[in-house]
């Protein structure tokens, strides 16, 4: 029997889950209000990270964001509106900002990122999707030695509770590990099960390889709603079409909490604005992918490019690109690099992160029908999860015993 599905949303996660459902022989339907990997999945710095293990929600985050809140030039900006979905958002994630629940969140997360790096590693082997994979790691850089020395403490947590350490390095160590820092930093952090890839590539190349597999992708065609009988999905409504199923995926990102009508519950996702700027590569261009973690800025190496990107601003659905943010990002690079910058812009980018308190994915049933299902809500780690996700949502379709515990990430867990 020809199995029939929907994935509405074509940035990584529905990509991906796109495509592992056609390799289980599900005839699928891939459509997206735009363009496939237009949105939060194109701009991104390309991390597969393991080592993202803890939630942003942690004991003294909320203090520490405060003060953050109220710099000149702060990394995180919120902008204060009389929005109760905004605040019930904030008032979740500050009751999640202890230890317990962090840990708690964190070990599911761990299972999903080891499970989605070690899909990714296959996935790449098999040659079948080209995305300029390097599994080289990921490097934390610190300015500050005392910085250097708090964050030992983080690193020594994430090797008791969840086997995922770092090297350390400091002074000449560093320099000799990643030339293109400026001396006198106050010591890195590299944790090599990292990797990373050029986005863009990986969405063009996995969309034409789902496309091969049969996957029909309809691009600028708008999810309305669903047809549910007899709580069974029959069709969804897009574009100008309604399109029979047997299933349905929302994928939809950020763009989730909109569609609660369909999907029967509101999810507390938040918009969290990104930004970056890729330019060509400088002379003196990093061999790692960073984080500058005092400065919340990110860099990343390409082939035949250099990207630099990161913030955090809560301000709905606007799509502006304010240059004081992009001049962040260059700002704190001039701390740390030699050269900040490749010579040529070529892109100013902003994306909408889809952000939820407690730092899980929803990826599970939807209240609304029995074959209506949730894969949203992947925050800063949406290219981390994608192939872990996948296939779970596959397995939980497939009615087949699911390779991580599904129940940290239902939908009814608000």
């Amino acid at each position: 029997m020809n199995r029939r599905v929907v994935v509405v949303g074509a940035g990584v996660i529905g990509v991906a889950c796109a495509d592992a459902l056609a390799q289980a022989g599900w005839s699928v339907t891939l459509i997206d209000r735009g363009r496939v990997g237009g949105a939060c999945s194109h701009g991104n710095c390309g991390y597969v990270c393991p080592s993202h293990v803890l939630p942003l929600a942690g004991p003294g985050v909320l203090l520490s964001t405060l003060k953050t809140l109220f710099q000149k030039n702060s990394p995180l900006a919120i902008r204060f509106r009389a929005d109760p979905a905004l605040w019930s958002w904030m008032f979740r994630f500050a009751r999640r900002c202890n230890r317990r629940d962090m840990l708690t969140a964190g070990r599911a997360l761990h299972a999903l990122l080891q499970s989605s790096r070690t899909l990714y590693g296959q996935l790449f082997d098999r040659g079948e999707v080209a995305a300029e994979w390097s599994p080289t790691g990921l490097l934390f850089v610190f300015r500050s030695p005392a910085e250097q020395e708090h964050y030992a403490a983080t690193d020594a947590l994430l090797r008791s509770e969840f086997g995922v350490g770092a090297d350390r390095f400091q002074g000449d160590e560093l320099s000799a590990l990643e030339p293109a820092l400026v001396p006198g930093l106050g010591g890195g952090w590299l944790y090599r099960g990292d990797g990373h890839l050029q986005p863009a590539e990986l969405m063009a190349n996995w969309s034409a390889a789902a496309r091969a597999r049969g996957v029909a992708i309809r691009e600028k065609c708008e999810f309305h709603d669903v047809v549910v009988r007899r709580r069974r999905v029959i069709a969804v409504r897009a574009g100008d079409d309604e399109i029979p199923t047997d299933a349905v995926v929302v994928a939809a990102g950020s763009w989730t909490p909109l569609l609660h009508r369909a999907v029967g519950i509101r999810l507390p996702i938040e918009p969290g604005k990104g930004v970056s700027l890729t330019t060509s590569r400088p002379s003196v261009c990093p061999k790692y992918p960073m984080i500058f973690e005092e400065h919340r800025v990110a860099v990343t190496p390409f082939a035949g490019g250099f990207r630099i990107g990161s913030t955090m601003e809560f301000a709905g659905y606007d799509s502006t690109i304010n240059p004081k943010r992009i001049g962040l990002l260059t700002d704190a690079a001039k701390l740390y690099l030699r050269e900040p910058m490749g010579p040529d812009v070529r892109e100013q980018w902003m994306g909408w992160r889809p952000m939820i308190p407690d730092g899980l994915p929803v990826i599970g049933p939807a209240p609304r029908a029995d074959n209506l299902w949730i894969a949203a809500g992947h925050g800063m780690l949406g290219v981390s999860l994608a192939t872990g996700t996948a296939r779970l949502i596959t397995e939980m379709l497939d009615g087949r015993p699911p390779h991580v515990d599904p129940r940290p990430y239902r939908a009814d867990r608000f």
